[in-house]
């Protein structure tokens, strides 16, 4: 057994180990909970899904428009399928990341696109999402009124600093040539190897970079689709709550204890983020005033459609594209 394999078999026993613990620690609140789930608001519950599934669909447009601007046509249908694929490979798969971002990249490059618009559009995309949810979470500090105005600022800068570098390198990628070029000819001083075969690759990336013309608009509209992803989801979780019962709940607590969720879901852990994202959620209501049955109930009806019942098309999805492009074409045309 290699040390590799021991290791994840210890961490995954911890994990196992702490998540027992959770559900021993608070089984009185999770048995109250669970009543609350007996009687959910079916007509919320219903809009919670809708909300959803339109955040996907937000989410695949961003990522169609982004390589629409680069000159490459991909039907709607076939956006949202690759959301959905890669959303349950990054969600549900160790180190999920990494096999949602090489998914991507392959099915963009069976879409038409080449690999340095793919690479770009797969960069891009990432760059607009995080963006826009540390926007979000200082409007929900902002709406909170809360007292950390250094961090709510901090938040700020990083999110118009990501713009600035976003919409700089969009719109003029020759630009890309010039740093890289800088970084490896230092990166030649210091190690004393020739910088002439990493050049001729950046400058042929940058070739196929140049046929994009990203318009301000085109960015806009990006922005306003990567923004809108977040905000439906965070409906989504909001709706949940008061299909659960939750009460006296205002804009500034599911912000707040949105993005914290989301900030968990962000280090993968554990697959799907188990007992990490939940308690995250959990302890933003909670600490809002809302009680903590009411908060468990809502998350948990949260994670059924965001985790179970999303990721469940997913991975149908994933089997689609994952066979020969004419059997989705059969599908989708």
């Amino acid at each position: 057994m290699t040390a590799v394999r021991r290791i994840k078999i210890v961490a995954t026993g911890l994990a196992i180990a702490l998540l027992a613990v959770e559900l021993w620690y608070g089984a009185p609140s999770l048995a109250s909970a669970l009543a609350h789930l007996r009687t959910p608001n079916w007509p919320l519950l219903g809009l919670a899904v809708v909300a959803d599934l339109g955040s996907m669909g937000l989410f695949a447009r961003m990522q169609r428009r982004l390589l629409r601007s680069a000159g490459t046509l991909v039907p709607i249908q076939r956006a949202v399928a690759l959301a959905y694929a890669a959303h349950s490979l990054s969600v549900t798969l160790p180190g999920g990341p990494v096999f949602s971002t090489a998914f991507n990249f392959s099915q963009m490059r069976r879409f038409g696109a080449t690999p340095a618009v793919a690479s770009w559009a797969v960069a891009v995309s990432g760059t607009l999402s995080t963006g826009t949810l540390i926007l979000i979470g200082a409007v929900g500090g902002v709406l909170a009124r809360g007292h950390g105005w250094p961090a709510l600022a901090g938040d700020v800068v990083v999110a118009i600093g990501l713009a600035v570098c976003l919409r700089t390198f969009v719109q003029h990628p020759n630009w890309l040539l010039w740093l890289c070029g800088k970084v490896l000819t230092g990166f030649a001083r210091l190690t004393g190897r020739s910088v002439e075969r990493g050049t001729r690759l950046v400058g042929g990336a940058v070739e196929q970079l140049s046929v994009i013309r990203m318009s301000t608009r085109d960015l806009r509209v990006a922005m306003a689709f990567a923004a809108g992803n977040w905000l439906l989801d965070a409906v989504c979780f909001g709706l949940c709550c008061l299909a659960a019962g939750a009460q006296g709940l205002t804009i500034a607590q599911i912000f707040i204890a949105y993005t914290a969720g989301m900030a968990a879901a962000s280090v993968p852990l554990v697959p799907g983020g188990l007992g990490v994202v939940d308690g995250a959620l959990a302890l933003g209501l909670t600490a809002g005033g809302t009680p903590v049955d009411d908060a468990i109930a809502g998350v948990i009806l949260y994670r059924l459609i965001s985790l179970v019942l999303v990721i469940g098309v997913g991975w149908v999805l994933w089997a689609v594209l994952s066979r020969r492009p004419a059997a989705l074409s059969e599908i989708t045309d």
